[in-house]
């Protein structure tokens, strides 16, 4: 009988991918289904960006590249970076990977054992849990809670450190509540964070160009204090509506780098190159798609929270950043799981539960406003409907 090892008993998954394909199967039967679970922008990849994979492969770049990226594309990272937060990366130190979620595992890979404490948010982006617990090591939720504008705790963070902690995850813009931690909560962290030199850090950023409010993103990268000790995350899927084009990248300090550099070798060798001369047009071209993206999303945000605030027995503080909403619907009568089943089911509509984000997720729903102003205005009325109806049946 074949025998797996037992770290596979532990290991999660990201249950959005199970709603969408429901939600696929529920509409090839024929039901009308709006889609508010699925995280991807509803955008095309912008044109520039596509015909530069299109060239590229007519040029003939069908073969490996460097493990670690193309150098052209490694340097345009530095300079986006650079552009943005006017802080210097050498390109020596970024890594291209096929999507974030390769820099979640290779970081929680290196630190995660049996006896090691990883902290990550809570309600969180579902593989940071599934992650650690499949290396053996306690994941430690950070509380990410409502009353603090969806914001991480500097100070709840820095008390669950232990001599036993070895890395701790950050995310800001959030997946799933669209908070967005400010200045001053992360100048008090990374002050903190001076108390615990080996304990390593990955922040999670692959929403930093998604704020509203004038609110302009704060990352890790910007503090040198801790760079020597600092993973950062970031990629072109939600920036440019690349979600399928698996691009992402990562930035190591030097003593990690390499680490990551062997794990590339051994799990993908590199990145489809024709995409990477995609992502290298993405950063050097123009960025108004990137500006009219976001900007759209703001109008729809402001639409979502103003119809969840309308709908009896549920409220939705404004999210600051990405692009979903989490509203609190503790006081429908319902678990949020089973609110979630029951929208798509009787309702149409695609949410995903909060508990699919942590144990702090119950009482809460994410809905993704990257979709159209007029499905989010049905949508809202579908659930409007059922709620009305649903006092009585509610489990």
């Amino acid at each position: 009988m074949l025998k797996t090892i037992a770290g596979f008993d532990r290991i999660g998954e990201e249950n959005a991918f199970a709603v969408l394909a429901r939600a696929q199967a529920l509409a090839a039967q024929g039901q009308d289904i709006i889609n508010l679970g699925i995280g991807q922008p509803d955008f095309r990849t912008p044109e520039h960006i596509v015909e530069a994979a299109i060239k590229a492969l007519r040029d003939g770049q069908h073969g490996y590249t460097a493990a670690t990226g193309i150098q052209p594309l490694r340097e345009a990272v530095a300079a986006d970076l650079h552009r943005r937060f006017a802080t210097d990366v050498s390109p020596d130190r970024v890594l291209i990977v096929p999507g974030g979620k390769v820099t979640m595992f290779m970081a929680i890979l290196m630190f995660g054992e049996p006896g090691a404490d990883i902290l990550y948010p809570d309600p969180g982006f579902p593989i940071y849990r599934s992650m650690i617990e499949f290396t053996g090591a306690r994941a430690i939720p950070i509380p990410i809670r409502e009353e603090n504008g969806f914001a991480f705790s500097a100070e709840e963070a820095l008390s669950l450190i232990t001599p036993a902690t070895r890395l701790v995850i950050i995310n800001s813009p959030a997946n799933p509540t669209g908070g967005v931690t400010p200045k001053d909560e992360i100048d008090a962290f990374v002050a903190g964070m001076a108390k615990f030199p080996d304990v390593a850090i990955m922040s999670d950023e692959i929403y930093a160009q998604m704020t509203y409010d004038g609110l302009e993103h704060v990352s890790l990268l910007t503090y040198p204090e801790i760079r020597d000790r600092l993973i950062l995350l970031d990629g072109w899927s939600k920036t440019y509506a690349m979600t399928g084009w698996r691009m992402g990248y990562s930035i190591w300090p030097d003593k990690l780098y390499e680490n990551a550099r062997k794990l590339a070798v051994n799990s993908y060798s590199c990145v489809n190159s024709a995409a990477q001369f995609a992502g290298l047009a993405a950063l050097t071209g123009p960025q108004d798609c990137v500006a009219d993206m976001v900007a759209e999303f703001d109008r729809r945000r402001r639409v979502v929270v103003e119809g969840l605030n309308s709908l009896p027995n549920v409220s939705c503080a404004t999210p600051k950043g990405a692009f979903y909403a989490f509203p609190n619907v503790s006081k429908t009568g319902f678990k949020a799981k089973a609110l979630a089943s029951a929208l798509l089911e009787k309702a149409g509509v695609a949410t995903i539960g909060g508990p699919d984000f942590g144990v702090y997720g119950e009482g809460y729903i994410r809905l993704s406003y990257a979709n159209s102003t007029e499905n989010i205005r049905a949508a809202i009325e579908r659930m409007r409907t059922f709620l009305e109806t649903a006092n009585d049946r509610a489990p």
